[in-house]
């Protein structure tokens, strides 16, 4: 599998939360794992925010950070282009997606493109996951949605 992270799966394989376990199976299923260069603001940007909510103290947070940016040289680093930020604009319009997420499906859209190859998109964000699955790309975890409603319900059960 070729593994597109987007800025909330790379948080879960750093901090333990909902989705950590399913982010870190594919992880180590996968044959090369990639994300927009974007993703090195919105990580260190959610470690932050973590200490701001009080779900992190400072010294968790830089020790997630460091530990990130340790590895983030193994990741394919896809770059942001003129040509990849006009399509995200148009993902972010046509498919009502926040901009960054816009971006991150362009970038694995243009991934696959250029591996000629399947690219499954890690998300948490289920506008995400499902824009992905209506562009061709397949969608991780694929059981998002009931996933993403056992959490809300008390001890998963519905």
């Amino acid at each position: 599998m070729i593994l597109y992270l987007d800025s909330s799966a790379i948080v879960k394989q750093y901090a333990v939360e909902r989705g950590s376990a399913e982010i870190q199976v594919a992880a180590a299923s996968a044959q090369i794992i990639g994300t927009t260069v974007l993703s090195r603001a919105e990580v260190a940007a959610a470690f932050k925010k973590g200490c701001r909510t009080k779900a992190l103290n400072e010294k968790s947070a830089k020790t997630l950070l460091r530990d990130f940016n340790r590895e983030w040289p193994n990741l394919i680093r896809l770059r942001v282009t003129e040509r990849l930020t006009k399509h995200a604009s148009t993902l972010a319009w046509d498919l009502n997606l926040r901009g960054y997420d816009s971006v991150h499906l362009a970038s694995a859209a243009a991934w696959q493109q250029a591996l000629e190859r399947a690219v499954t998109v890690a998300t948490f964000d289920s506008a995400m996951w499902e824009a992905a699955q209506k562009i061709g790309l397949a969608s991780f975890p694929p059981d998002l949605p009931q996933l993403l409603e056992s959490w809300r319900t008390p001890s998963g059960v519905s």
